[in-house]
């Protein structure tokens, strides 16, 4: 790994560890009981992440199960990191596609949801993965997921997220259409 790349690296475990602080210390474990509708009624889209970064809201369930955290949220923007443990593997000794799959379409979602006002809702209509490189033992493990909202309508909502290493390079792309449910 080049000195850039290791840069970029520290960077991200430090980011990752601001968040693990902040979740300790409102006596948040890292990954609790799911959230309830009644913790996030009141809150739009992006007030929800925000308290789930700043450790008021628990990470939800999904995320120990495969092993990536929430760094980083803005209007229109979400990103996601992980490292694929032992388990996340193939047969073929790589990464399944399916924590790929998962890691973009959590920071597509996200991204969308930020957009969401109070009382609104969003679900996928359609989801397109790319798989452009593998990840292997043995090769940098940390990744990140970067979503953004390329388009937020009245009833629609279309993002795109790419999925790179502290490198830079880029190991799977993906979009996502998404139905917006009104406040009721």
């Amino acid at each position: 790994m080049n000195t850039q790349a290791e840069d970029t690296l520290t960077q991200w475990l430090a980011a990752e560890e601001a968040v693990r602080q902040r979740q300790r210390a409102h006596a948040q474990p890292t990954f609790g009981e799911p959230l309830k509708p009644e913790q996030v009624q009141h809150l739009t889209g992006l007030q929800a992440l925000q308290a789930m970064l700043a450790g008021e809201l628990p990470a939800p369930p999904i995320a120990h199960t495969l092993d990536y955290l929430l760094i980083e949220v803005a209007e229109g923007q979400a990103v996601f990191q992980g490292e694929p443990l032992w388990h996340h593997y193939n047969p073929m000794g790589g990464v399944h596609g399916g924590w790929f799959a998962t890691l973009l379409d959590s920071a597509l979602g996200c991204a969308v949801h930020t957009t969401m006002g109070v009382g609104e809702r969003y679900t996928t209509l359609e989801f397109k993965l790319n798989l452009v490189r593998a990840l292997r033992e043995g090769e940098p493990q940390r990744v990140r997921a970067i979503g953004r909202v390329r388009h937020r309508g009245r009833q629609m909502a279309t993002a795109e997220a790419d999925l790179v290493g502290p490198d830079g390079k880029l190991y799977a792309h993906a979009s996502t259409s998404c139905l917006v449910i009104p406040a009721a």
